[in-house]
């Protein structure tokens, strides 16, 4: 089996592959592999568990309005009743009550009518905000390379426009539309009541509209789905102009990249084009339906008053029921148009909502294990860390460009090994496989603790890189990402571990602090110091640093390193080490190259085999000082830092 694709990542959310590779901002992305989309049948049954638990709401919203409807049906018999009182010439006052009881009936109608859409709001909004917290956990735990074959595109058109079309319609189309098709019904039976002839006469309009409703979402589903592709496309390449700006300007790509946006986003107009195309002629279809149904029911009237078996009143109510179909048969049809591109949205969500949740395959053993220790007991020996093992990993970002080959490794609990090689051997991608970043083409990873043996989703390994993000807001709730319940006490205690704790109180708030984007900047050495606190507070049993030190210049370097020590201090660590110094002080060095492992040992033994490792070590040293390239063969003092 392989590992899990949701492990934490403290630093960042990943770097690009070292195989050695550029990427090409110069060619036509191929290849598009599209986040899953879930089917019509898979939608509604989606729905139909978002609203299984609030069933009661469901039911008092629609109720509710119901009764609003029902209410609201009472103004036509009072008018023609007018009518009639008009037309027999009776007594002015006997308009009287007529009158009162339609005030009445405006007054109930509308509060009613404004406590169901209220309900039925709510619940809409509800289910809209649970189905978001569902898209967005899973989409945080998508497989990296599942969102590359993607593309950024596709996820952010997804996160950001279909969650806008759904929530447009959950605010505006459902509660209309629920009281349009009940309007509809009611005002049916209602002219059934009065005469069953006025309902036969209203049934002309409805093949016309039945027709009209086929067609257009006939029309409208794939046109819809295209259109919400054709946007991901375009955000997709925006995002790669954007990111790639400099490589554009570098080999004078701007005019083709121009020209890819400007193509891609012509494809996105004309199917939005089409789209009200398609809507123009669904109105045109729908006053057709309005206008033989009105003369259907005007000439019933007719001859049903010159008949005698009606009153002029009672013809004039049908007609005004007719009349008053227009508003919510328009409104039903019309909102076609927003179910249908809130369809086309909501399956895009749902698709991705309905990948496999990583922690449901986790064995609950395991899980319980983890979360019944306190955290601030001291852990055993036993507890110190996991024991990870690689058993025959092949990787491959692209099908025939391989990256590593049978790679095995065995990483003992509480050990401490150093990856190194030259650039583009695969340390990297071994690391992000190790963490769960990436599925293994072949082979598996396999991380025990405490004795118990755990493959598959969830993990308990966590990511530093060097590619640190700060989160707007204050510092505090930066580093509380790692535990959300983490006290200000364990928080100052983390930083402390990492040295940091001096350079945060000295900020003028403190923990409380704004940072990043609109906050206080922070150096390269600052940020990966609160990336090793994240690590900290989330005490994995298994830590993967790839180049966390990396970022900092040689002033800084060497506090990051023992600030590193003391992170993964009673852990299982992988350390990709970029300063060989950091390797010299592992418990074992592993040494890879061309995607093989092809050295093992601790420094002193790798450096008599005069191999990769020595070669590395003697380029290393040479440029070092005498005191800074004799390792010292044990953790270093961590409370007196040195140059590097």
């Amino acid at each position: 089996m392989s590992n899990s694709p949701d492990t934490p990542t403290i630093g960042s959310t990943g770097a690009a592959p070292d195989d050695g590779s550029e990427r090409d901002f110069g060619s036509e992305p191929a290849g598009r592999e599209l986040l899953p989309t879930a089917t019509p049948a898979r939608t509604r049954a989606a729905v139909r568990e978002l609203v299984r638990p609030r069933r009661g709401l469901a039911v008092a919203g629609f109720a509710t309005m119901i009764v609003a409807t029902g209410v609201g049906l009472l103004v036509q018999p009072l008018l023609g009743r007018i009518v009639d009182i008009v037309a027999d010439h009776r007594p002015p006052g006997d308009i009287t009550l007529p009158v009162v009881l339609l005030v009445l009936v405006a007054l109930a109608q509308g509060a009613t009518t404004a406590l169901g859409l209220s309900l039925v709001s709510r619940l809409g909004e509800t289910v809209l905000a649970q189905l978001r917290e569902r898209f967005v956990e899973k989409a945080l735990r998508l497989p990296l390379e599942q969102v590359e074959k993607a593309g950024a595109g596709d996820l952010t058109a997804r996160v950001t426009r279909d969650v806008s079309v759904v929530g447009e319609a959950v605010r505006d189309a459902l509660p209309e539309l629920a009281r349009s098709l009940l309007a509809i019904a009611l005002t049916l039976a209602a002219m059934a009541a009065l005469d069953w002839r006025f309902f036969l006469a209203a049934l002309i309009a409805v093949p016309v509209q039945a027709s009209t409703a086929r067609w257009y979402v006939r029309n409208a589903v794939p046109l819809y789905a295209r259109q919400r592709i054709a946007t991901g496309s375009q955000q997709q390449q925006l995002l790669d102009t954007i990111a790639g700006a400099g490589t554009v300007r570098a080999f004078r790509l701007e005019e083709e990249h121009t020209e890819r946006v400007t193509r891609r986003s012509s494809a996105a107009v004309e199917l939005t084009l089409r789209g009200v195309r398609l809507v123009l002629d669904f109105y045109n279809r729908l006053h057709i339906a309005e206008y033989a149904g009105l003369a259907a029911v005007l000439v019933t009237g007719f001859l049903l008053v010159r008949g005698g078996s009606v009153s002029i009143g009672t013809a004039t109510a049908a007609a005004l029921y007719f009349h008053s179909l227009f508003t919510p048969v328009n409104a039903a049809l019309v909102l076609l148009d927003d179910a249908q591109s809130a369809t086309a949205a909501l399956a895009r969500l749902v698709g991705v909502a309905d990948q496999p949740s990583p922690e449901a395959e986790k064995p609950e053993p395991e899980k319980q294990a983890h979360e019944s220790r306190p955290r601030t007991e001291a852990k055993t020996e036993a507890e110190a860390g996991g024991t990870v093992t690689v058993t025959g990993i092949h990787h491959a970002y692209e099908p025939g460009r391989p990256v590593l080959h049978d790679v095995d490794l065995t990483l003992r609990a509480g050990e401490r090994v150093a990856l190194v090689g030259p650039s583009g051997a695969g340390k990297t991608t071994l690391a992000k496989l190790i963490a769960g970043v990436h599925r293994p083409t072949a082979g598996s990873v396999r991380v025990t603790t405490n004795g118990t043996g755990v493959s598959g989703d969830g993990l308990p390994v966590a990511l530093v890189t060097q590619e640190t993000h700060v989160f707007a807001g204050p510092l505090a709730d930066d580093l509380r990402l790692a535990r959300a319940d983490s006290t200000d006490d364990e928080l100052r205690t983390a930083l402390t571990s990492v040295a940091a704790l001096d350079w945060v109180e000295a900020l003028p708030e403190g923990l409380d602090t704004v940072v990043g984007e609109g906050g206080r900047r922070l150096t390269s050495a600052q940020v990966q110091q609160l990336a090793l606190a994240r690590l900290v507070l989330a005490d994995p049993p298994v830590a993967v640093l790839d180049e966390a030190t990396a970022e900092a210049g040689s002033t800084g370097a060497r506090v990051l390193e023992q600030a590193a020590d003391r992170a993964v201090d009673g852990r299982t660590a992988l350390v990709v080490a970029h300063r060989l110094t950091q390797a010299a002080t592992a418990d074992r060095i592993v040494v890879m190259d061309g995607g093989r492992i092809v050295e093992s040992g601790t420094h002193d033994e790798l450096c008599a085999a005069a191999g990769i490792y020595a070669s590395l070590w003697e380029a290393w040293s040479g440029t070092r000082t005498t005191a800074d390239e004799t390792p010292t063969h044990h953790r270093p003092d961590t409370t007196t830092p040195k140059d590097d």
